[in-house]
């Protein structure tokens, strides 16, 4: 059992497997979010949603893919022998698995470094930029001293704080 955000980290994961590996479970929300990227063009390996009907005896031997969320929930007890894994940038830190409480970390992040993030907001021709996470007020000056009109938004987020447990 791998856990990975359902919008981009989960297909990342998916398309990069070695599919002879074996069946591939997703969630009902990376299962979802799949289906909505392969109407846009998205190729992905075949995967199997879980749901109530799947007998569970299919599962030993086989993939699941799974949000952070589920791990430690409900959904995820019908996996009771499985060993779980996650996949973050942050399994670059010492302990990181540990404190999730996991059995292997499997480093892969969603960021990219200030020169691409700099680039890709270039890119995009863009006069306005919104700045939700990390360092906003550093990176929304930054960007302001730069010509663009840059704000920080607020938001709810906790994805960092909330992958590594704290």
């Amino acid at each position: 059992l791998v856990t990975g955000y359902s919008l981009g980290k989960a297909q990342r994961i998916i398309a990069n497997l070695d599919t002879s590996i074996g069946r591939i479970y997703t969630h009902g929300a990376i299962a979802n979010m799949n289906a909505v990227l392969e109407t846009q063009g998205v190729t992905l390996p075949e995967t199997i949603r879980v749901t109530r009907e799947v007998d569970k005896s299919d599962y030993p031997g086989s993939l699941v893919i799974a949000p952070p969320g589920a791990l430690n929930g409900p959904w995820a007890r019908k996996f009771s022998n499985a060993s779980t894994g996650i996949a973050s940038g942050w399994m670059t830190l010492r302990g990181a698995r540990r404190r999730r409480a996991v059995d292997r970390g499997f480093v892969l992040s969603d960021h990219c470094d200030w020169e691409m993030l700099n680039t890709a907001i270039a890119a995009t021709g863009c006069e306005n930029v919104f700045v939700t996470h990390g360092y906003t007020s550093v990176f929304s000056k930054w960007l302001r001293e730069q010509g663009y009109n840059a704000h920080v938004v607020s938001t709810e987020y906790e994805g960092e704080a909330a992958e590594i447990g704290e």
